[in-house]
């Protein structure tokens, strides 16, 4: 079994990230207004492209720094999936009943607002308009639609090698209400 080859798109994605994120710097509660206002970041889920029946999820966030615990955000995000979403974990997860006959396309771009609350603890609100896109099992279009996505999540930032780079592993729910 040979590993999982890079998606055409990740290599360039991963390689503007990492470039463009030399700049960003941990927020910081002792500096207001804080001394880097720009944030550039992306998600670990992007890993999950490397997964065989990959979700061919990308992510870029553009953030700005309003003070140093405050935080409003431009994300775009694209992602493809098929299965419906929302199925549990339990009897109905994987139940040919539930599969999709095909596949579902979502791009947009959102906005999130984080706010610092404590030693790196932070709460983070995101609204995420997607148009999509329904194919069937060939690839043929069938429709359009529209999905807000909603987040909120609670997390906590750990800044790794000085105040250049962070990470924020959090806790999340979602809700799409309107579908």
């Amino acid at each position: 079994m040979s590993a999982p080859s890079l998606h055409p798109l990740l290599r360039p994605a991963l390689t503007l990230l990492l470039a463009a994120a030399a700049p960003v710097a941990a927020q910081s509660p002792d500096a207001d207004p804080p001394a880097q206002r720009h944030v550039l970041g992306s998600s670990a889920f992007m890993l999950m492209n490397l997964a065989p029946d990959p979700p061919s999820f990308f992510q870029l966030n553009y953030g700005y720094r309003l003070s140093a615990k405050t935080t409003v955000s431009l994300e775009a995000i694209t992602w493809r999936y098929t299965a419906p979403l929302g199925i549990p974990w339990g009897p109905s997860f994987g139940d040919e009943a539930e599969e999709y006959p095909g596949r579902v396309r979502g791009i947009g771009v959102g906005v999130a607002y984080q706010r610092l609350l404590w030693r790196g603890l932070y709460a983070q609100a995101h609204a995420l308009p997607l148009l999509q896109r329904y194919s069937d099992a060939n690839g043929e279009h069938l429709q359009n639609g529209f999905q807000l996505f909603t987040t909120v999540r609670a997390g906590y930032q750990l800044n790794m090698f000085g105040n250049r780079w962070f990470i924020e592993p959090s806790v999340a729910a979602t809700a799409w209400p309107i579908n």
